[in-house]
């Protein structure tokens, strides 16, 4: 058996273990003197009440009571008040006083376990770190290596000493700037956007930290630029402008012209 405990504040108990784990009292005494000790002071606990909230009948409410009585936990004694009426008193005893002493059943102590052999496991292998994501590309072809984005990367030690950058990291990249100004980000929100909130620790590596922020927070692409309208078109039948992708005749003219000079 394991106990799950947790540490009780309010609405609990304190109950003798003698009490609980008494050899000659039945198991409904036992609940029974458990449950009256919770019962505040001025509580019925006469046969009629306790009937009424368990199960049991009077037959074995009133054998538990009179098995608490017998071995001093309960003393119970019948007074007549001014008007005549009988009633009974009952004293609940956390510990029974005078009563034979109650053994405490104290389960023997396990027998000594043997000593396990130590067994040597080789150290586990560290788990494989997942591949860095690559670096955002530009959908146009390779930008010119004097633009803006090779400019900004290039002027990043002047926000910041430590972002002073080789050539072959400007090179590197360059095309992830240039990603981003290709959805709309501007070159100033780009260079706020590398050099702010750094870390106060000396930075090892510079264009790592680069490269982490350009592919993380690389900016959604803007939206499809809406479709153009048709252009205007002459009608060569009655030269009223119309929308159309090459020139021709209004649809007024497909429809109605044949038709007249059918008739």
């Amino acid at each position: 058996m394991t106990h799950v405990n947790v540490r009780l504040t309010t609405r609990y108990t304190v109950v003798d273990n003698r009490l609980l784990q008494h050899r000659e009292l039945s198991l409904t005494a036992i609940g029974l003197a458990g449950h009256i000790q919770s019962l505040p002071t001025g509580a019925r606990v006469d046969i009629k009440s306790l009937t009424a909230r368990f199960p049991e009948g009077e037959v074995r409410v009133a054998a538990a009571l009179r098995e608490l009585e017998a071995h001093g936990y309960l003393y119970r004694t019948r007074e007549q008040l001014p008007n005549g009426r009988v009633v009974s008193r009952t004293v609940s005893y956390h510990r029974p006083t005078g009563a034979e002493e109650v053994q405490e059943v104290t389960p023997p102590p396990p027998p000594p376990q043997p000593p396990r052999p130590e067994r040597t496991r080789p150290p586990a292998a560290p788990p494989p770190r997942p591949p860095k994501p690559p670096l955002p590309e530009p959908t146009r072809g390779t930008p010119d290596p004097r633009h803006t984005a090779t400019t900004l990367l290039s002027r990043l030690h002047h926000d910041d000493p430590r972002l002073l950058l080789p050539e072959r990291e400007v090179r590197r990249l360059a095309p992830a700037v240039d990603a981003w100004l290709e959805r709309g980000a501007s070159p100033d929100a780009v260079r706020r956007t590398l050099t702010s909130c750094l870390p106060a620790e000396p930075l090892r590596h510079p264009a790592g930290l680069l490269a982490h922020r350009l592919t993380e927070y690389l900016p959604p692409p803007p939206p499809p630029a809406p479709p153009r309208p048709l252009p205007f078109q002459d009608c060569d039948g009655c030269d009223r402008p119309f929308r159309a992708a090459e020139p021709g005749r209004c649809r007024d003219c497909r429809t109605h012209r044949p038709q007249q000079r059918a008739a």
